[in-house]
């Protein structure tokens, strides 16, 4: 078994053609088909099923397609690491995070490049729960994310800040001009949120739950930008992380009393892994961005 015959195996998984896998991995066809059929046989089982000039997996296949990315990924991870103990600063960064993190992101996004051209950076959004997943299978190097208390032990973790989640409206809405709000006055209040599944949004729900309140959510968003935009038209209401908000001048945050709804945020690793040294060197930039 060889890495080139995962590495087109992966690819022809993704793709479902054949020919089109070849031709982004830049050899033949029958190259590539040659291949797989030598992997096949090694496996003693089908991996595709051919169907026309598409190919789609076989249960083996798919079983058989966790393994060889996780192979892949664990060799790139090893020329990384020698690439670091030669002090070369190249290769890709992937990081994860949920949009309440743009803010502190961005200014590292745009100096990080010019300190280490040599570093891809590739930054992922989404909910704390996926990008959880994707760190477990190595896909991301280090993600960006709140929870309530401490995360589990399945994680190495670096706490940051405490943030909290607040009531935002536009500068025009009637509202805007309190000073704070008190959880119970949520109950029946018409507010638009981000979709469950959202990290804050979810913490919310539990929240609201274990204090009998009931807002009258009228519209569920799985875009926190596009949520944001609407509220600056000056009608809706919404709840999510302070965080979020930075950036936005027409938009305000309203404190809700009490400490019900403060989280902390972290930096979370995959535990008993290599952690590149780009990864050291972006989070020592964005602690930097902290401390200012």
């Amino acid at each position: 078994m060889e890495l080139r015959q995962l590495a087109y195996f992966v690819k022809a998984a993704e793709t479902a053609h054949f020919t089109e896998a070849a031709a982004s991995m830049y050899v033949t066809q029958s190259t590539l088909s040659q291949q797989i059929k030598a992997l096949e046989t090694e496996l003693g089982m089908p991996l595709f099923d051919r169907v026309g000039k598409h190919v789609q997996l076989t249960e083996a296949g798919s079983v058989f397609l966790l393994h060889a990315r996780q192979i892949l990924l664990d060799v790139e991870k090893g020329k990384q690491a020698i690439e670091d103990l030669q002090n070369l600063l190249t290769g890709d960064l992937r990081i994860g995070a949920t949009y309440a993190f743009t803010s502190l992101l961005l200014p590292v996004l745009k100096s990080f490049p010019g300190k280490y051209p040599g570093i891809r950076i590739f930054v992922d959004y989404g909910n704390t729960e996926e990008l959880e997943r994707k760190l477990r299978s190595s896909q991301l190097d280090f993600i960006l994310a709140f929870h309530q208390l401490q995360p589990g032990k399945e994680f190495e973790h670096q706490e940051l800040f405490t943030s909290k989640i607040v009531m935002a409206v536009s500068k025009k809405h009637p509202m805007a001009q309190l000073k704070e709000i008190n959880l119970k006055n949520l109950d029946g209040m018409e507010l638009i949120l981000a979709s469950k599944g959202f990290s804050s949004r979810d913490f919310l729900s539990e929240v609201l739950e274990k204090h009998k309140v009931y807002p009258a959510v009228r519209v569920e968003l799985n875009d926190v930008h596009a949520l944001l935009s609407m509220l600056e038209g000056g009608h809706w209401v919404t709840l999510l992380n302070e965080r979020a908000l930075n950036g936005w001048k027409n938009l305000v945050a309203v404190p809700i009393a009490g400490k019900a709804l403060l989280r902390k945020a972290f930096i979370l690793w995959q535990k008993g892994t290599y952690r590149k040294k780009a990864a050291d060197l972006f989070v020592k930039e964005l602690l930097k961005g902290l401390e200012k």
